[in-house]
C-alpha cells in the first residue's frame, strides 16, 4: 500500500479511510474509488483505522485526551456511548470518529442538534472533512444530498423518521448533540423517540451537562442488548477559576482587562440589558488607537444599514461586541468573526452563548444568577449555570478560564458604603444597609458556590403524544398496535404519566377513525390516505393553507394580501413584534376612548379585547374547525392569524422604517427571520395556478427585501446545495453585497410603488415634515405644503384605501439608469387628475439596497 503519511495533515477523512483498507482486500478489489469514497465491498480494520485517526489528529497538533480515547474505543467496538464531559474536552472530535467508523463499515450515520444554525454549521464542517458526496442535510425547509451516508438534521426530523420507519429508517449510527434538550418540556420528546424506536441503532449522546445518566444507560442496555460506555466526570482540560465581585460592574470589567483576562463575555438575561451595558462601556477605554485602526480595516465597507447597525458600528470600532438572538444574522456573524480574530475585548450578550456561539472567550462575567423563564424570575439551575460558564477558557489557547459572578446591585452598594466607613467599627454600624427591591429574587456568593459544586440535575423525561406522531406510526405499517404500545408504555415516563399518554393516544385514534383517516380490519390498522414522505417535517399547516386559499375571492381588491394573510396564519409568531403591535394598538384605542369620553374602568375592560391585527381571523378560524373535522391531526398545531408582511405592505414601509415604527431595534433578527420564513412559505405553498401577478410581485418584493436587508438567511438557503459558496464567504469578514437591486425589476417596481404610496399617505395626513424627511436632497416641508395647496383648495381628502394603492394608479417608465414614475392621487370625485411625478436613480438604489425616489413635481394634468 502506498505510504501517504506525508499528507495526513490535510487529507480528507475519506482518503484516510481508503489508506486504512486491508492490504489483502485492496489486492482483491483494486485501488480506492476515484471520488474519494471507500471502495465498495472492502473490509476495514477498525483498530488500524482508529490508530490512523489518532495519527491524523496528532499531525494536526491535536493529542487525544483519555476521555476521547475511551469514547472512541467504545464506538469502534460498536457500543453506545454517553459522553458527558466539560465544554472544550473535544466531544466534536469523538463525533467525527463515530461518523468515520460508520462510513468505514458502510453504515449510515446521523448528526442531530437542537437548532438549524448548529445543524448547518456541522454540515459545512463535515463536508470539509468527508467531502460533498458523503454529507447531506435535511432541515425541513429543504434537503441537500439526502441520500448521503452522513446526514445532518434537527432532532425532530430524525424523530419523525424514526416514528415513520422504525429500524428501517436507515439510521445505523446516531450522534445526538446537546442531549440535555431531552429534558426540554416542549421538545424533549424528539430526543427520546429515537432511543425507544431505533433499537438496532448505535447512539452517541453528547452534552456537557447531563447529570446522573445511570438510569438512562441501564435502559439502553435493556432495550438494545448493546453495551453502553459511560464517559463522564472528566476533569476540564482548561480549569476554571471562580470569583464573586462586590465591585461595580464597570470596575470589574476594567480589572479583567488590566489583568489580561480578555476576551470577556458579559452575560445578561435580557437583550435590552446586553445592549445597554455595551453602550455604557463606550465611556471606558477598551482598546487603543492601533486596535481601532485594525478593526476599521477589517470592517471595511460593511453595510450598517439599520438603526441598531449604526449603534453596533460605534461599539465594534471601540472593541465592544453585542451578541444575542434578536440581531440580524450578518451583525452576529460580524461580531463572531471580529472576536475570532481577537479584535474584540468585551462582548455583551445573552445566555444563548450556551448553545452554538463560536467565539474565543477567556472570561465569562455573569451579571446575575437569576433569569425570567417566561413565567417567573428564578435562580439558574445547575445545568444552566454550567452550560454558560463552560464557555470560559479555550483549549489550546488558555491555561485557565475565569468566571466572575456580579453581586446584586444593593449588595454592591452596601459593600461600597462599608468600605467607605473604613476600619471604624462605629461608622460601620451606622451604615444604613440598602435592602433588595420588593419581589427581587436575590443571590449571593453562597448561591454561586452551591452552583459550582452542584451536579447538573438528572434529566427528566418530557414525552408527549400527538396526532402527527400517531399517524406516522400507523403509516409505518406492520404490527401497529405493538409499535404504539411501545411508544406509550415503554418510554421513560413514570406509570401515572404513561397511562395519561395512553388515554391521549386513544382519544386521538378515535378522532382519526371518526374522520375516516384510519381503518381497522383483519389486516390490522391502516391509514385511508396517502401520506407525504415529509409529513410533519416542514410547515405542518400547509395543507390547511392550500384548502383555505380556495375560500378567497380572486376578484377582490385585496386578493393578494388576503393570500398573504392565509400563509401568515400558519407561521410561528414573532412574539416581540406582535407584543409591540398590541402595545401600539392599545395606545391608539385608549386615545380614541378618551376622546369619546369613556370612563377609566370601562376603558380598562375594553382594552382586554384589543390585540395585534388579525386579518381574516373569523374566516380562518371557521375554516380551521371545518378542516380539523376531517384532518384532526392539525389540532396539534396552533393557527395564529396575524399581519406582519401584510402590515408592512399596507404601510408601504421599508425594513428600517418598520423597525423604527414598532421600536424593534433589539429584535431586528426576529423580524428578518419571520420575513424569510414567510417568503419561503408563500413561495412554496401557494399553488402556481393561484398566484396572481400582484402576488408574484409581492413574493419578489419580499425576497428582495430580505436579501437587501441581510442576505445571510437566503445565502444560507442557497449554500445548502453549494457548499463552495459557504467556503468562499467564510474567508471574508465582510459578506459580499447582495445582487444589484435593479437586476430584479419586478421587486424594484414594488419598492418604488411603496415609496410613492408612503408619500401619498403622508400627504393625506398633511404631514409635511415627515414628507421632507423622506427626501434626502429633495423638497423641504414648505415646498411640499406649497405644492399640495392647490389640491387642498379643490378637495377635502386624499384616498388611501386598497383602490387608491392599486397598480392602475401608478405608471413606471423603465428607462436605462433612471426610471420615471407617476403616482395618481385618489380624489373625492374620482377625476384622478392630480399626480406626483418622481424619478428613481438606479445606481443609487443599487448602492443603498432600497429604492431611491426623488419627487419632481405635484401637478394637475
Amino acid at each position: 500500500m502506498t505510504d501517504h503519511s506525508g499528507d495526513r495533515e490535510t487529507a480528507p477523512l475519506t482518503a484516510l479511510l481508503n489508506r486504512s483498507l486491508h492490504s489483502s482486500a485492496a489486492e482483491q478489489t483494486g485501488d480506492a474509488r476515484a471520488d474519494g469514497g471507500p471502495s465498495e465491498g472492502v473490509g476495514v480494520d477498525l483498530d488500524e483505522l482508529l490508530e490512523r485517526f489518532a495519527e491524523w489528529n496528532s499531525a494536526r497538533g491535536i493529542r487525544l485526551y483519555p476521555a476521547q480515547e475511551d469514547a472512541l474505543l467504545h464506538l469502534f467496538a460498536s457500543d453506545h456511548v454517553v459522553l458527558s464531559t466539560p465544554t472544550g474536552s473535544g466531544k466534536s472530535l469523538v463525533a467525527i470518529g463515530a461518523h468515520l467508523a460508520a462510513l468505514a463499515q458502510g453504515r449510515r450515520s446521523y448528526y442531530t442538534a437542537p437548532i438549524k444554525a448548529l445543524v448547518s454549521e456541522k454540515f459545512f464542517a463535515l463536508v470539509e472533512l468527508f467531502g460533498t458526496d458523503a454529507v447531506g442535510m435535511v432541515t425541513g425547509d429543504s434537503a441537500v444530498n439526502p441520500d448521503a451516508p452522513i446526514i445532518c438534521c434537527t432532532a425532530e426530523i430524525l424523530a419523525n423518521r424514526a416514528l415513520r420507519h422504525g429500524d428501517a429508517a436507515g439510521a445505523d449510527v446516531v450522534v445526538m448533540d446537546e442531549f440535555h434538550f431531552y429534558a426540554d418540556t416542549e421538545r424533549g420528546w424528539a430526543w427520546q423517540v429515537p432511543l425507544i424506536t431505533l433499537e438496532k441503532t448505535q447512539f452517541l449522546l453528547m452534552s456537557a451537562t447531563l447529570g446522573d445518566v445511570t438510569a438512562l444507560s441501564d435502559d439502553f442496555e435493556r432495550r438494545t442488548g448493546r453495551e453502553v460506555g459511560l464517559v463522564t466526570g472528566v476533569e476540564r482540560p482548561v480549569p476554571l477559576h471562580f470569583s464573586y465581585s462586590l465591585d461595580p460592574i464597570n470596575e470589574t470589567i476594567e480589572e479583567l482587562l488590566e489583568t489580561h483576562r480578555a476576551p470577556v463575555y458579559v452575560v445578561h438575561f435580557a437583550q435590552a440589558a446586553a445592549v445597554e451595558r455595551a453602550q455604557a462601556l463606550l465611556s471606558t477605554r477598551i482598546i487603543g488607537r492601533e486596535a481601532r485602526d485594525e478593526i476599521a480595516a477589517a470592517i471595511g465597507d460593511f453595510r450598517f444599514t439599520t438603526g441598531f447597525g449604526k449603534t453596533l458600528s460605534r461599539l465594534v470600532r471601540a472593541g465592544i461586541g453585542v451578541h444575542h438572538a434578536g440581531m440580524l444574522p450578518r451583525y452576529r456573524r460580524l461580531v463572531e468573526q471580529l472576536a475570532q480574530r481577537g479584535l474584540l475585548r468585551v462582548i455583551c450578550g445573552t445566555d444563548t452563548l450556551g448553545v452554538g456561539i463560536n467565539v474565543p472567550i477567556r472570561t465569562v462575567l455573569l451579571t446575575s444568577l437569576t433569569k425570567y423563564d417566561g413565567t417567573k424570575t428564578r435562580r439558574l439551575s445547575a445545568r444552566e449555570f454550567h452550560q454558560i460558564v463552560g464557555r470560559a477558557g479555550r483549549a489550546g489557547f488558555d491555561t485557565a478560564g475565569t468566571v466572575v459572578v456580579q453581586a446584586p446591585e444593593h449588595e454592591i452598594e452596601n459593600a461600597r458604603a462599608i468600605r467607605k466607613a473604613g476600619d471604624d467599627v462605629k461608622k460601620q454600624r451606622r451604615v444604613v444597609r440598602k435592602k433588595a427591591p420588593e419581589g427581587f429574587v436575590s443571590w449571593s456568593e453562597q448561591t454561586m458556590q452551591k452552583l459550582i459544586s452542584a451536579e447538573p440535575e438528572p434529566l427528566r423525561s418530557s414525552m408527549r403524544i400527538s396526532a402527527a406522531m400517531i399517524i406516522n406510526v400507523i403509516a409505518r405499517g406492520g404490527d401497529v398496535l405493538a409499535h404504539l404500545r411501545r411508544l406509550v408504555f415503554d418510554n421513560h415516563e413514570p406509570p401515572v404519566r404513561q397511562y395519561a399518554l395512553a388515554r391521549r393516544a386513544l382519544s386521538i385514534a378515535r378522532t382519526l377513525r371518526a374522520a375516516d383517516l384510519l381503518q381497522t380490519g383483519a389486516d390490522g390498522i391502516r391509514l385511508t390516505v396517502d401520506l407525504q414522505e415529509d409529513f410533519a417535517l416542514n410547515q405542518p399547516l400547509s395543507p390547511f393553507a392550500i384548502a383555505a386559499l380556495e375560500l378567497l375571492d380572486p376578484d377582490a381588491e385585496t386578493y393578494a394580501l388576503d393570500q398573504l394573510s392565509v400563509i401568515e396564519a400558519t407561521l410561528d409568531d414573532p412574539r416581540a413584534l406582535l407584543n409591540q403591535q398590541q402595545f401600539m394598538a392599545r395606545g391608539e384605542a385608549v386615545a380614541a376612548m378618551k376622546a369619546d369620553g369613556i370612563e377609566y374602568e370601562e376603558r380598562m375592560e375594553l382594552l382586554d379585547d384589543v390585540t395585534h391585527p388579525k386579518p381574516l381571523a373569523e374566516l380562518l378560524e371557521q375554516a380551521f374547525e371545518t378542516f380539523a373535522a376531517s384532518q384532526p391531526w392539525v389540532r396539534d398545531f396552533e393557527l395564529s392569524p396575524k399581519s406582519v408582511v401584510r402590515d408592512m405592505t399596507e404601510r408601504a414601509m421599508s425594513f428600517t422604517e418598520y423597525v423604527s415604527h414598532y421600536q424593534l431595534a433589539r429584535s431586528e433578527g426576529v423580524l428578518l427571520r419571520y420575513l424569510s420564513d414567510a417568503y419561503r412559505a408563500v413561495r412554496q405553498t401557494v399553488p402556481e395556478n393561484l398566484k396572481s401577478e400582484r402576488l408574484r410581485e409581492l413574493i419578489e418584493w419580499l425576497g428582495e427585501l430580505v436579501r437587501q436587508t441581510d442576505s445571510s438567511l437566503l445565502d444560507e438557503w442557497a449554500e445548502l446545495s453549494n457548499p463552495a459558496l459557504h467556503a468562499a464567504r467564510e474567508e471574508a469578514i465582510v459578506p459580499p453585497a447582495p445582487p444589484a437591486l435593479s437586476s430584479n425589476a419586478r421587486a424594484l417596481r414594488v419598492l418604488v410603488r411603496n415609496e410613492l404610496f408612503r408619500r401619498v399617505e403622508l400627504a393625506a395626513l398633511r404631514r409635511y415634515d415627515a414628507l421632507a424627511a423622506l427626501e434626502e436632497r429633495g423638497w423641504s416641508a414648505e415646498q411640499w405644503q406649497a405644492a399640495l395647496e392647490p389640491y387642498w383648495s379643490e378637495h377635502d381628502w386624499i384616498g388611501t384605501d386598497a383602490a387608491a394603492r392599486g397598480p392602475g394608479m401608478i405608471t413606471i417608465d423603465e428607462e436605462p439608469g433612471r426610471w420615471k414614475a407617476r403616482q395618481t392621487l385618489a380624489d373625492p370625485v374620482g377625476d384622478h387628475d392630480w399626480i406626483i411625478e418622481a424619478e428613481v436613480d438606479l445606481a443609487e438604489s443599487d448602492h443603498a439596497g432600497e429604492a431611491i425616489v426623488e419627487v419632481v413635481a405635484v401637478v394637475r394634468l
